[in-house]
């Protein structure tokens, strides 16, 4: 005969919900940190103090700073692969990614340090690059872009025009003249990105002869 589950008591619950909240100020300070410094430059003493919890917590949830890392960059992918599956119009996702950047820059900066010191753990595993790359291939299966074009060459286009603004911020109030963030810029620059990729889609199938128009 099967033991009976443990009772939940309310104190049991109410120590859950605290350890989460304490996961989600850990997340969110590490955010910070590592936008800020990076990788190896980051500490998990700053991160502790700024989420307000000991320092041996982080050790206890995530294990170590590369720990840590990870489940701050995998609560980001789970948001993209909501936001960015080929279900949601290809406008639309890169919409999603231009307004993610502006408001909150930190995942741009966080790709910048990688880029410059390469010492982060890579977060994302084959399927996780296998699967963009099938969600980009199916995109082009299906007429949004054009049947010639090269769906890695595409995506990484994609992740230009999108992270270019947050990048390089100076850059838009120079050409635009208005904040990077400002709804002026989204628009107008939005509406620049979807003519191109109405541009790189292909372009509709004159109607059979014969048929009505």
């Amino acid at each position: 005969m099967a033991e009976p589950a443990p009772r939940r008591t309310p104190e049991t619950s109410e120590r859950q919900r605290d350890a989460e909240r304490s996961k989600r100020r850990l997340l969110e300070a590490a955010f910070d940190e590592f936008a800020a410094h990076g990788f190896a430059g980051a500490r998990v003493g700053r991160i502790a103090e700024a989420a307000g919890v000991n320092k041996q917590l982080i050790s206890y949830y995530f294990g170590c700073k590369e720990g840590l890392y990870q489940a701050m960059q995998r609560s980001w992918l789970d948001a993209e692969a909501v936001n960015a599956n080929p279900a949601v119009p290809a406008a639309d996702t890169m919409m999603w990614y231009l307004r993610e950047s502006l408001s909150d820059p930190r995942g741009v900066r966080l790709l910048l340090w990688q880029a410059l010191n390469d010492d982060a753990p890579d977060v994302q595993d084959q399927a996780d690059y296998e699967r963009e790359q099938e969600w980009m291939r199916r995109r082009v299966e299906s007429g949004e872009f054009a049947a010639d074009l090269d769906p890695e060459a595409l995506q990484l286009v994609f992740m230009g025009m999108t992270m270019m603004p947050a990048a390089m911020p100076h850059l838009v109030r120079q050409l635009f003249g208005v904040e990077p963030n400002s709804e002026e810029f989204i628009e107008r620059y939005g509406k620049t990105l979807r003519r191109v990729l109405a541009a790189l889609a292909d372009p509709p199938k004159p109607p059979k002869k014969g048929s009505n128009p």
